[in-house]
């Protein structure tokens, strides 16, 4: 009886520190649903854009809507695969949905998507997104930093500097 009364105690603490533990993979997820909401800024060529980003399917994906960059609206919808796994599909004005994987900065106030694969491309060296880099400096203002592969070491970047609306 006396072992049951060390032991059921133990096992509780133990079994709340796993259920209290995320993985870098859902911080990250839960650093990025933090940008929820309106946000404005200007682009590399300081031309003005709007961004939101939303939650959506109970929870599960964060969707970013990128408006103003003079074509189509891009869509990129950020999900977790698993608990260890955060992914990004880049739905692109360039016809073709590249996947990305994250990794975080030790701060965690940094979260870089690197090309993984995607659907739509006919080949490796035809255009796609290939990184994207937030950063997220406050509540309020967070960067963007897209990468864009245009062809066998062609790259062009756009930079958003974004506040919160």
């Amino acid at each position: 009886m006396k072992a049951l009364r060390i032991v059921l105690p133990l096992l509780l603490l133990l079994t709340a520190t796993f259920a209290l533990s995320q993985t870098a993979a859902q911080k990250s997820f839960d650093q990025l649903k933090s940008l929820s909401g309106s946000w404005e800024g200007k682009n590399s060529e300081g031309k003005p854009l709007q961004v939101s980003f939303r939650d959506t399917a109970g929870g599960s994906a964060l969707m970013s809507e990128i408006m103003g960059q003079g074509h189509e609206n891009m869509i990129s919808m950020i999900h977790l695969d698993g608990p260890n796994r955060l992914l990004m599909t880049h739905y692109c004005g360039a016809g073709n949905q590249p996947r990305m994987t994250a990794t975080t900065s030790p701060d965690g106030k940094t979260i870089t998507f690197d090309f993984l694969d995607a659907t739509n491309l006919a080949t490796p060296a035809d255009g796609h997104m290939q990184r994207v880099v937030f950063t997220i400096l406050d509540a309020n203002h967070h960067t963007e930093d897209w990468t864009f592969a245009a062809g066998p070491g062609k790259e062009m970047k756009e930079f958003f500097d974004l506040r919160r609306n």
